[in-house]
């Protein structure tokens, strides 16, 4: 059965009456923005992730952006971080006057090689930014044990890693991190339509996230608004904070139904030699944002993405390297070289995996696979 007439899509949000009536409830309350269910939304969102704080913000670039800002990230500062990521994560390291440096990845859950970090550390690193990619936690202790060794900061990329867990933690709870940011986009566990959120245990980063948040205006001690700070008005919508609301309170459904997605894709997909399936490894959980498959040769990996596209299957690439960008190689960035991301991004591809897939949809795309390989 196909999500609609034309295309399974590769990611889709699931939308019930509950989080409607809850928009609703907003819409014809007094409160449309700055108003209680941002607070709500916050606290829940800490609540879920164990985190002491949380601040929600427009969208998950915004978070990326106010992240680094807090963290100090400045002209001359290096940053190091993965080239198997969305464009926010490195784009927002350059909007602060900072440089993003590329340490190549894993080859088997395609995040940054914590064994590879040090190699990149120098007197211009102030941070390391880990991303969650596809949803499948990072090697978080052995990056926190870097950072403490060399008094770097870590800030969490885990747009897509709500409801993630590393070694029976939530991604989110800041346990090895100052930071950790996330996505609610409509592909995300989560959707609030646009927007994002930082979380932290640290007091002081968490009071500079909302004054940064909005304009950089406190009140002062006569209880005038005084701008203290370059600022800027990332703020959520009360609309959007009450869908987040309503959706956290499906979030444990939503991972359950992922993980059974990828079961059945594993079932159906195991025995086809010339693919690799992506893999969860032990003592940690995925969320499961995407599901990655790897063609074995590079050369079987346009035909078979325009083959699935044929059959109204809709595939994706995630991601090719950052540095690979035209932006990025016009802007000093050409000469970079990590072999393992590069030699990923020439062979990846992102099938379907939502809440609203069914069992025969997954049949469908895999017996496509099946008879592209078989022809």
């Amino acid at each position: 059965m196909l999500i609609d007439k034309y295309m399974i899509p590769y990611g889709h949000q699931y939308i019930d009456n509950q989080d409607i009536k809850s928009v609703l409830n907003v819409l014809k309350s007094d409160w449309l923005t700055q108003g209680p269910k941002i607070l709500d939304f916050e606290k829940s969102l800490a609540k879920y992730c164990d985190a002491k704080y949380a601040v929600a913000v427009c969208n998950g670039t915004m978070a990326l952006h106010l992240a680094y800002l807090v963290a100090g990230l400045s002209k001359l500062d290096e940053v190091i971080t993965t080239p198997n990521t969305f464009v926010a994560t490195t784009n927002m390291i350059l909007a602060v006057g900072a440089k993003p440096v590329f340490c190549d990845i894993r080859n088997d859950t395609f995040n940054i090689d914590e064994a590879k970090i040090e190699n990149f550390i120098t007197k211009k690193t102030k941070a390391i930014v880990p991303v969650h990619f596809a949803g499948h936690p990072c090697e978080m202790e052995v990056i926190q044990k870097i950072a403490k060794r060399h008094k770097l900061i870590v800030i969490e990329d885990a747009c897509h890693a709500l409801g993630a867990q590393y070694k029976g933690s939530n991604i989110g709870s800041c346990k090895y991190s100052d930071m950790t940011i996330f996505s609610f986009h409509p592909v995300k566990s989560i959707t609030t339509a646009e927007g994002g959120a930082i979380l932290t245990n640290n007091k002081n980063i968490y009071q500079k996230l909302l004054l940064l948040r909005s304009h950089g205006i406190e009140k002062d001690k006569k209880g005038f608004n005084v701008m203290t700070e370059l600022g800027f008005n990332y703020r959520l919508s009360d609309i959007s904070a009450s869908l987040g609301l309503s959706q956290l309170k499906k979030l444990d459904s939503f991972i359950k139904k992922r993980h059974e997605v990828v079961r059945w894709y594993k079932k159906e997909l195991s025995n086809v030699k010339e693919i690799i399936l992506p893999k969860e490894l032990p003592r940690l959980k995925s969320s499961w944002h995407i599901y990655v498959i790897i063609t074995k040769r590079k050369k079987n990996r346009i035909p078979l993405y325009l083959y699935l596209k044929k059959h109204n299957i809709g595939v994706n690439f995630h991601y090719p390297c950052i540095y690979e960008h035209p932006y990025y190689k016009k802007n000093g960035f050409k000469k970079n070289r990590c072999l393992n991301a590069e030699i990923y991004s020439k062979t990846a591809i992102t099938l379907p995996l939502h809440v609203l897939i069914k069992k025969e949809d997954i049949k469908f795309i895999s017996k496509i696979i099946r008879s592209f390989f078989e022809a």
